[in-house]
């Protein structure tokens, strides 16, 4: 059973058809990525499969589950993270941890803090600082140690490394792996074709709502091959 499914998925919005009979599954453990330019459809999938936005066609699943059959299990299952995290300025990482979980309805130690702060290498002595000195990337470590401490088994990422040096894009990719091996499954959507390239296990095109290229990882290989995959995004016009 896929974790993550779109069937024939079309999505209007706006008056506008914004995805066109889009299909593609993830399994449990893989990193897929939607890659496109602006106004392809990538964030309307995330907020299709989130339940926010309903199809005029076709179908999304959550673990074998229909979204709009039931919206509260899908996001129960699932970690959001937005392209600019809404964090509060006036509070540490630890405080923000802290309150945005406890919606959740997660309790949550300091040490369990602490492990995940490790894990997205926030340093030490950053974490007791005020939100509004934290740069981008500094916000987005939060941001990623919160949806590790959800252990929602399922992440969705909307460009996550936009805005990053290309520091904090290596310790973001080699993290969004680490979790890929320990079972989550990640849809990510992106137009860094370098990026997506190394971190994904396939990388699905989007051109205009449509799906018009495929690209999987070679077995033994660590990347997918970032010349074919910029080939065809430019062919699109999207490079």
């Amino acid at each position: 059973m896929p974790m993550l499914l779109a069937q024939a998925l079309s999505v209007v919005r706006s008056g506008q058809q914004v995805l066109k009979d889009v299909s593609f599954s993830i399994a449990q453990g893989e990193v897929h990525a939607l890659l496109g330019g602006n106004g392809a459809g990538k964030s309307t999938t995330l907020l299709t499969f989130l339940g926010f936005l309903e199809p005029v066609s076709g179908s999304v699943h959550v673990q074998g589950r229909d979204v709009n059959e039931n919206v509260s299990a899908a996001r129960q299952a699932i970690a959001y993270l937005p392209e600019a995290a809404t964090l509060y300025g006036h509070l540490n990482a630890y405080e923000n941890l802290r309150y945005f979980l406890s919606l959740a309805g997660t309790d949550t130690s300091r040490r369990a803090l602490d492990e995940a702060l490790d894990r997205v290498a926030l340093q030490a002595g950053a974490r007791g600082m005020r939100m509004h000195t934290y740069s981008k990337g500094m916000r987005q470590k939060v941001a990623i140690a919160m949806a590790i401490l959800r252990e929602a088994p399922i992440l969705l990422l909307d460009e996550p490394t936009s805005g990053l040096d290309p520091v904090a894009i290596d310790e973001f990719n080699r993290l969004v792996r680490d979790l890929a091996e320990a079972g989550r499954t990640i849809l990510l959507v992106t137009h860094d074709v370098y990026g997506a390239c190394h971190v994904a296990d396939r990388i699905d095109l989007l051109h205009k709502g449509e799906l018009v290229g495929a690209f999987d990882r070679p077995p033994g290989m660590d990347r997918i091959d970032t010349e074919a995959v910029h080939g065809a995004f430019a062919k699109y016009g999207a490079a």
